[in-house]
């Protein structure tokens, strides 16, 4: 999962939404990537699937009930897709802690939170749904800023938290 301060020309769409800007990237017929941006200037999507992707993420930030249908094609190792296929498997408006993931596929909490940290397709892929065992715990490797204030955006926006 990455935050930066990109050209928005570097992505195959770039969306506004509350918390600042989401850029796509796409390869052949799948979603490679979801990049948080800070605000500033949109890209109308460049292809059918980035604007799919867009348009899918737009609904869920309508409702956060909203279940993503796009193929995914994640770059990782095989350890970092299995802790993605866990994290997917997290429902709306539901949490789970990095050890009780750690648990479920015989590994580390330490672990799991690398893999949830590196996770390219967040959103779709609900790694903020992932929490410590005693409050928030961190989110795409930063312990402060801008990427925990969009994790509790998206947790209050589901209704696990209070304001965001």
């Amino acid at each position: 999962m990455t935050h930066a301060r990109r050209d928005p020309l570097e992505f195959d769409g770039c969306l506004s939404v509350p918390f600042g800007r989401l850029g796509v990237l796409t390869r052949g017929e799948c979603l490679t990537r979801i990049t948080f941006l800070p605000p500033g200037e949109s890209l109308a999507p460049r292809n059918p699937l980035a604007e799919r992707a867009c348009r899918e993420l737009e609904r869920y930030i309508a409702d956060p009930g909203y279940r993503f249908d796009l193929p995914l094609d994640p770059e990782g190792t095989d350890f970092q897709k299995r802790v993605w296929r866990e994290i997917a498997a997290i429902p709306k408006g539901r949490t789970r802690r990095y050890g009780e993931i750690a648990s479920d596929i015989a590994s580390a909490a330490r672990a799991v939170g690398q893999a949830c940290g590196s996770n390219p397709i967040p959103v779709v892929v609900p790694c903020h749904r992932v929490v410590a065992a005693a409050g928030l715990g961190g989110f795409a490797h930063q312990s402060g800023g801008f990427l925990l204030d969009v994790k509790r955006w998206l947790l209050a926006h589901e209704g696990v938290i209070r304001g965001g």
